[in-house]
């Protein structure tokens, strides 16, 4: 690593100051509450991770502007994260693919500890920064990609690492953490604060911290898809129908923005390969899914734009 580029150090940031490990004053005898009133409790606190993630509104609007021409480019949406914010981006990746049909390649999250830190603990993964930076740096991460890094602390020296080879690359840097003025933050690009303070379970950021993560990457993640065409007014247009109940889907898609009946529907998919966004512009103007495709693709796949250039 090049210590002349390096980020923050995450030690400037100790236990001590984060808002995420201070004891949570206001259940003292959470263990000893009924049931119903634990659940209750528990539920309770869950909104101060919305709350926070609203405050995030403009934070994430900015990060999404400034990673769109990237993505027009062709390029990718990397993750990084630990524990369970890694987890986190892991399920965000996965889950553009059969919602908006986004290539696997071009969403590629990272978890310290690797795989198997999906479904297990890997102790002090989250420690190598060295392990970090390798690891963003086997992705070969260029200008045209974006990272979103992701840790709860915002002093997570795997995730720093990651940052700082991501910066070294001129990839845009995305930083999302939920305690102030930390290394995560003040080292990205467009940093988003989700501030959600100290937990119900005092430093168990698996509860509302990650809350509040999931929300943010799912509304990143979501404005990026509406403002590349993968969603045609509100209609899940790019869908990927890989089982019965998504293909029952995209024929009541089809149906819904085209006002045609089911046998119709069914029809246009059919000759349109599955893709739902050529289907539904092939019949709103009457043309074969070959002329659609075109138009949509001189409409950089937007599905409005194909319909508007009549």
């Amino acid at each position: 690593m090049n210590p002349d580029a390096r980020l923050p150090d995450s030690r400037l940031s100790g236990p001590a100051s984060l808002r995420t490990e201070a004891v949570n004053a206001a259940h003292p005898d959470l263990d000893q509450l009924g049931t119903t009133d634990l659940v209750q409790a528990l539920l309770d606190d869950q909104r101060h991770a919305v709350d926070a993630a609203r405050r995030a509104g403009p934070a994430l609007g900015s990060a999404a502007d400034a990673a769109l021409p990237r993505l027009r480019r062709g390029g990718r949406l990397l993750y990084a994260g630990a524990g369970t914010s890694g987890r986190l981006g892991v399920l965000d990746a996965t889950e553009l693919t059969p919602t908006f049909s986004w290539p696997p390649a071009r969403a590629v999250p990272l978890i310290a500890g690797g795989e198997r830190a999906i479904r297990e603990a890997v102790e002090g993964a989250e420690d190598d920064r060295e392990d970090g930076y390798a690891a963003l740096r086997g992705v070969g991460a260029g200008p045209d990609d974006v990272l979103i890094a992701v840790a709860a602390s915002g002093t997570t020296p795997w995730v720093l690492g990651a940052m700082q080879a991501a910066r070294e690359s001129g990839t845009l840097v995305i930083g999302l953490a939920n305690n102030a003025g930390t290394p995560v933050l003040t080292g990205a690009d467009c940093a988003v604060l989700l501030d959600t303070g100290p937990e119900i379970i005092s430093g168990s950021t698996r509860l509302k911290a990650g809350t509040a993560q999931k929300i943010a990457l799912n509304t990143l993640s979501s404005a990026l898809m509406v403002r590349l065409g993968k969603v045609y007014g509100n209609l899940m247009v790019d869908l990927k129908a890989t089982n019965a109940k998504l293909e029952a889907r995209a024929v009541r898609l089809v149906q819904h923005a085209t006002g045609c009946e089911d046998t119709r529907a069914r029809a246009a998919l059919v000759e349109a390969g599955g893709q739902v966004k050529t289907a539904i512009v092939a019949l709103r103007l009457g043309i074969p899914a070959d002329e659609a495709r075109a138009r949509l693709d001189a409409a950089g796949g937007q599905a409005r734009a194909a319909l508007d250039a009549r």
